[in-house]
């Protein structure tokens, strides 16, 4: 490598390091503002009293809960994170419905409670299958890549020398082996 290259190489390094913390910044500064977002909404609710404040508590929270997660899927990106928002949306709605069940007495709250637990355990359900079917298509793309350079690999076999030898270079760089 001549002086240029390493120069670049050097340069684009540190760019992309600093490109880094600069989204490890962002994401804690977004973290921080989810805090203050929820200290705010909670303060709102000191007004309240009885179960009216343990509703707008749990309001809080869930709100609070559910905008982590979503920072947490857009910083991760992947199944797990995305699944993690889905199934803090449910425990959220979960937590406030069972608040408001709590105004009612009798059979009604009885209705109301298993009500919010059905649609929870629904929306969580709905939650890993997401999950899985975004794995199972992540896995199935992966085979298939593998598959395609086997096969982009075993075409390299008619050539011979330094022609098979980029034959086989241009088939890991195209399927990323």
């Amino acid at each position: 490598m001549n002086l240029r290259q390493l120069s670049l190489i050097a340069v684009c390094a540190l760019s992309c390091g600093s490109l880094y913390a600069a989204n490890d910044s962002d994401y804690k500064a977004s973290r921080d503002r989810v805090d203050a977002d929820y200290k705010a909404e909670a303060a709102g609710c000191d007004k309240l009293s009885g179960n009216a404040k343990d509703i707008c508590m749990a309001e809080a929270k869930g709100h609070r809960d559910v905008a982590r997660a979503e920072l947490e899927a857009n910083y991760h990106d992947s199944p797990k994170a995305r699944a993690k928002v889905v199934e803090e949306k449910a425990d959220a709605a979960y937590r406030v419905a069972k608040e408001k069940c709590d105004d009612l007495s009798g059979n009604a709250k009885d209705v109301c409670v298993a009500d919010a637990k059905a649609q929870h355990e629904k929306s969580k359900a709905m939650a890993t299958e997401q999950r899985k079917v975004s794995e199972a298509r992540s896995d199935a793309r992966a085979d298939s890549r593998d598959a395609e350079y086997k096969a982009a690999k075993e075409r390299c076999d008619t050539y011979a020398g330094d022609a098979k030898d980029r034959c086989v270079a241009d088939a890991k760089a195209r399927y990323g082996k």
